[in-house]
């Protein structure tokens, strides 16, 4: 049987109330520790490139790229709380009780928030493949900031309220010092998978699925007049197929967030785990981080798809963003 001695602790100053650190090969502990610190860099730096771009040159200050800022902003505050991901791999949480409650709210809202921002875009690209003709009345660059500041004001204050008693009490469920436990309540928990995760999802799939159907037929439309056009009409139709070529990218990326969210839901807020447990559980851990992991792909889609993001990025890196006029650059 192992004794005191032979058993690390978190705090091995409190012998009887520290937590222990679970057994793990120190190849595996050292290759996570590498592995998230990448990713969280990658995720910031690449994040920040997007938002840099958005900003600065005007011709990017569209409704759908605000929306697209929105997003590069909560994948840009996912980078540094990776870093905080990182004490969870030895199985100690270091930086107290009140640390735990706040790094967990804040990853909480900005989550919310970037499924908010989600629905938004695929409002936005149902309108636009829909009803294009109505697309600049109902679609405009302050009804979208309207839009995104209410998106994030409501995800901070929805998970006040359903982290309102880790908040008040912080450290209140933990068993041992150096556990980072998150308790949600019976009606938080359904509120929360209904709210977060149910709702915009099915909103988010039935809105896609109608521009999937619109956007095939209007594709097909195209091609079987475009050789027939006048010079005015094919203005129009590179007009849609620019809309359809940005309804296809955010589509790309709809399917790759789902594709991390689904397992974070699926193992954190059904069934019976009411609590989180992220010192103890790797599995916690693991779809936490997978759920992260779309901060990082978001910005490598649009350098893969959108032409504009390649050219403000090599103005960024060679400097020639800091020349004057720049903003004013043509990025098509």
């Amino acid at each position: 049987m192992e004794t005191l001695e032979e058993t690390e602790l978190c705090f091995p100053q409190l012998l009887n109330s520290s937590c222990m650190k679970p057994k793990r090969p120190h190849f595996q502990t050292l290759l996570s520790y590498i592995l998230l610190f990448s990713i969280s860099v990658l995720t910031t730096f690449l994040n920040l490139l997007v938002i840099i771009s958005i900003s600065h040159f005007k011709q990017l200050h569209t409704p759908t790229n605000l929306l697209l800022l929105s997003l590069a902003v909560s994948d840009f505050l996912v980078g540094p709380l990776l870093l905080f991901q990182i004490m969870f791999i030895d199985g100690c949480w270091l930086l107290g009780d009140l640390m735990c409650s706040l790094v967990h709210f804040v990853a909480s809202f900005i989550f919310s928030a970037s499924v908010g921002t989600m629905v938004l875009i695929s409002i936005d690209r149902y309108v636009a493949i829909c009803v294009p003709l109505h697309y600049s009345t109902l679609i405009t660059q302050n009804k979208v900031k309207i839009c995104v500041c209410l998106c994030w004001i409501c995800s901070v204050i929805f998970e006040s309220l359903i982290l309102k008693e880790n908040l008040q009490q912080p450290g209140r469920f933990k068993s041992c010092v150096g556990e980072c436990v998150i308790v949600i309540n019976h009606i938080a928990g359904p509120a929360t998978l209904v709210f977060s995760f149910i709702a915009p999802i099915t909103v988010i799939l039935v809105l896609y699925m109608r521009v999937f159907v619109v956007a095939v037929t209007q594709a097909r439309a195209m091609r079987s007049h475009i050789a027939a056009v006048s010079l005015q009409r094919s203005v129009k139709v590179t007009a849609k197929k620019s809309e359809l070529k940005a309804a296809r990218t955010l589509g790309v990326v709809i399917v790759v967030f789902l594709l991390c969210l689904c397992p974070y839901y699926c193992v954190t807020l059904t069934g019976q785990n009411s609590s989180i447990n992220y010192s103890k559980s790797a599995l916690n851990t693991f779809v936490t981080n997978i759920y992260s992991l779309h901060s990082c792909l978001n910005p490598m889609i649009y350098a893969f798809f959108y032409p504009w993001f390649r050219k403000s990025v090599y103005f960024i890196v060679t400097l020639k963003i800091l020349q004057p006029d720049s903003c004013e650059t043509n990025m098509s």
